[in-house]
């Protein structure tokens, strides 16, 4: 494993995995308990995974951009025993929390863990395939993020799939910029480089000139991740075609992801591009395979991997839908999440009987299979892979002591996928440099800070009298051309 810091070949990282868990057994950490870490990008945070498997205890990551607010909501579901976080992040300041430095180096993790000397987990502590391995977080449509559950069996099934699926094996190697606290980056990053015996090279801050010096450097094959990072590279004055010579194959997906930037990223970069749909709750539920058409890779969201099922329902009856028809995406397969923390919140997604997990996507199945993902049900915004809850953000915007109403909606964009904009009713002066201000002062996410503000005399309404959203997203998109830089 390659990160900010240097490399580590797998001996040193076996060995590591041994000391930090038999740190965290000398802090106290037990078998199906939980530790949470908010850290950077850094072979620590794979380290940290595999010690809590060792012990079999639960690995709950933070992201390391979450405020404050949220990462307080996200550890009051899983009730974490220890808590490590780089000391310039907000997990830092709870009680009991373990700062540690900002690089997040696993000489510093043995550094601040209590240990007693010579104390090296060396054997396994044996798990159930049905047990618990994480707890990741992820915005709900309430704003407080769910802590979405995921077992040994769905991870190791899921990651071995996919190893198939990319026809990953000797001589490939995996850049990862996205967060390890991400479903993405703990496939791609940790489970993937583990299970597939492929180097993993790691980003703590994402820069597209790094980037591509890494993929030179490294021999990078294979990159998963949103659009915008290969967006970036290609635009940056540094980019050269011989820098990404290595790399064969892009695993994207997101609302940006259009046959034309597959076409463009393809032939920029020289390699396959195809096209996935998944989730936190059901990680890369279908792609395309090495040996499928390279227009369908183009032209869908790919079709089904393994053994997972995806059917299309009428979203108010429940109906099954036929081919072609648009509906709610219905989910099933031995990836799919164990549930979320809140157990009322795991009902309100799942189909009896059968099952199935109501993803609040919309899209269509051809007659082959094939999917294509047109919107979704609920108002989640997405910005360059992360989900933002609309009604999160404005309730953020209506604690405003001068803002009676504030409606969030995303507007597409060609290099992030989405950014948010809100429209607002004010009694006085609000702009964006007031709502950023107002949201930093709130320990928000900067992510989920709008971009755009828009005072109005009034927010137009339907005739039931909920904002007309589709109204404002279009009085969005005309706007679009004049974002601030973020």
């Amino acid at each position: 494993m390659v990160d900010d810091s240097g490399r580590l070949e797998a001996d040193a990282i076996d060995a590591a995995v041994g000391s930090v868990a038999g740190a965290l057994r000398s802090a106290g950490v037990r078998r199906r308990q939980v530790v949470a870490w908010q850290l950077p990008n850094s072979v620590a945070g794979v380290v940290l995974y595999r010690a809590c498997w060792r012990l079999g205890a639960v690995a709950a990551p933070l992201h390391h951009r979450l405020g404050e607010a949220e990462v307080d909501g996200a550890l009051s579901q899983v009730e974490p025993a220890l808590v490590v976080a780089a000391s310039s992040m907000p997990a830092a300041g709870r009680s009991g929390a373990i700062p540690v430095g900002a690089s997040a180096t696993v000489g510093q993790l043995l550094d601040v863990l209590p240990r007693r000397s010579g104390d090296v987990a060396r054997g396994s502590v044996p798990v159930q395939p049905g047990e618990l391995a994480v707890a990741l977080f992820t915005s709900g449509s309430t704003g407080i993020p769910k802590a979405v559950l995921h077992t040994h069996r769905g991870l190791g099934y899921k990651a071995m799939t996919m190893i198939g699926v990319h026809g990953l094996g000797g001589g490939d190697a995996v850049l990862m910029p996205a967060p390890l606290a991400h479903v993405s980056g703990l496939l791609n990053g940790v489970l993937i480089p583990s299970l597939g015996a492929i180097p993993s090279v790691l980003m703590a801050t994402w820069d597209p000139d790094v980037g591509l010096e890494r993929i030179e450097q490294e021999r990078v094959t294979f990159m998963g991740a949103p659009p915008v990072f290969f967006s970036q590279m290609a635009a940056s004055p540094a980019f050269a075609p011989h820098k990404v010579a290595s790399l064969r194959l892009v695993s994207t997906g997101g609302a940006s992801v259009s046959p034309s930037f597959v076409e463009s990223t393809a032939a920029v970069f020289g390699c396959r591009v195809k096209r996935t749909y998944g989730s936190t709750e059901a990680p890369t539920l279908t792609t395309s395979g090495p040996g499928d058409p390279s227009e369908r890779a183009r032209d869908t969201d790919g079709r089904v991997v393994g053994e997972a099922e995806v059917e299309v329902h009428d979203p108010d009856s429940g109906v099954l839908l036929s081919s072609g028809s648009v509906g709610e995406l219905w989910l099933r397969g031995p990836e799919l999440f164990a549930g979320y923390a809140d157990a009322a919140q795991t009902r309100s997604v799942l189909a009896r009987p059968g099952g199935w997990y109501r993803s609040g996507d919309l899209g269509a199945l051809d007659a082959d299979g094939w999917l294509r993902v047109v919107g979704r049900m609920s108002d989640i915004i997405i910005r360059a892979g992360e989900n933002i809850s609309a009604s999160e953000v404005e309730a953020v915007l209506e604690a405003h002591p001068a803002i009676r109403h504030a409606v969030a909606v995303p507007v597409p964009d060609d290099a992030l996928g989405e950014r948010v904009a809100a429209f607002v009713e004010s009694d006085g002066p609000f702009d964006l440099e007031d709502c950023r201000a107002w949201f930093s002062e709130r320990g928000v996410t900067r992510f989920k800070t709008p971009e755009v503000v828009v005072k109005l005399d009034a927010i137009p309404v339907l005739a039931a009298g909920k904002p007309d959203r589709a109204a404002l997203r279009a009085r969005a998109r005309q706007l679009a051309s004049g974002f601030p830089g973020s």
